[in-house]
């Protein structure tokens, strides 16, 4: 006789709070994304300081010519890699043009910085009104405390070791130990929270005339208002770097359980010790 199907036990892990607030995020990042895209693409170049030296730009996503040809190129440092098609020099074939991003990662498609800014500082205020609300929300509720903050035995270096040796197997907590977020799921989540988004916040703050002028020191907590913007497109990095190992997680260990307890707050774990 074979064996019978393992039981399912389905625990609640997310509040309605954190499941409201992470799909408005998920939607509000696309569109920060997209049309900060654009506003870069105004001038592909970043700089450290307080001007732009437009001869040293510590990064740069050109068009140039090359040996009779015209090529794109991304500077990084020291670094500079042809990158014809994809940043510096974009379009089809027959009619390529010389921009940071391409058209298809910004918003809108087209040229124009009035309409990008626009979709930027909408979302960005409704991006950082439901992250309070997220905040708020989850402090009430006990998430934030219980969920999200390592207990002691998480933060010895052999556990965090042995988590990172698990991760890069792709293995992933079973039974009673998946129905908590492990060491480096907390320590992420904190660290984007209460570290990359306020970064982002103040760094976005930082090159706004308006807010210049009524707190001129705001700039200079970065080094200058250029070194502000080369921070907060760093820290935009970073967040997509987040994003994207997030979702490569989920899909690796169980997109349906995943996407699940997302939507309804149910998470599913086997009482044979394998999560569904």
């Amino acid at each position: 006789m074979s064996d019978p199907p393992p039981a399912q036990v389905l625990v609640y892990r997310h509040a309605v709070v954190t499941r409201v607030t992470h799909w408005i995020n998920l939607a509000a990042l696309l569109v920060l994304l997209a049309s900060g895209l654009q506003i870069f693409n105004a001038h592909p170049a970043l700089y450290w300081g307080d001007v732009s030296r437009f001869a040293e730009p510590w990064a740069a996503m050109q068009a140039r010519e090359l040996d009779g040809a015209r090529v794109g190129v991304t500077k990084v440092g020291e670094l500079t890699v042809e990158t014809t098609g994809l940043f510096g020099l974009s379009g089809k074939p027959q009619a390529m043009e010389a921009r940071g991003f391409p058209a298809w990662a910004t918003l809108p498609g087209y040229r124009d910085l009035a309409a990008g800014r626009r979709w930027h500082f909408f979302f960005a205020w409704l991006f950082v009104l439901n992250g309070l609300v997220y905040l708020a929300g989850n402090l009430v509720n006990g998430h934030v405390g219980r969920d999200l903050l390592p207990q002691r035995d998480q933060l010895k270096p052999r556990h965090l070791l042995h988590e990172i040796a698990d991760h890069a197997r792709l293995r992933f907590p079973k039974g009673e130990e998946a129905r908590r977020y492990n060491a480096l799921q907390k320590l992420s989540y904190l660290a984007v929270i209460f570290i990359l988004l306020p970064a982002m916040l103040a760094t976005g703050l930082s090159m706004s005339p308006g807010m210049n002028a009524a707190f001129p020191w705001l700039p200079e907590l970065f080094g200058g208002r250029q070194s502000a913007r080369t921070l907060h497109f760093i820290c935009a990095g970073l967040i997509v770097a987040f994003v994207v190992v997030h979702v490569l997680m989920v899909l690796v260990s169980g997109p349906i359980n995943g996407l699940r307890s997302m939507i309804t707050g149910r998470f599913a774990i086997r009482t044979d010790g394998d999560p569904s």
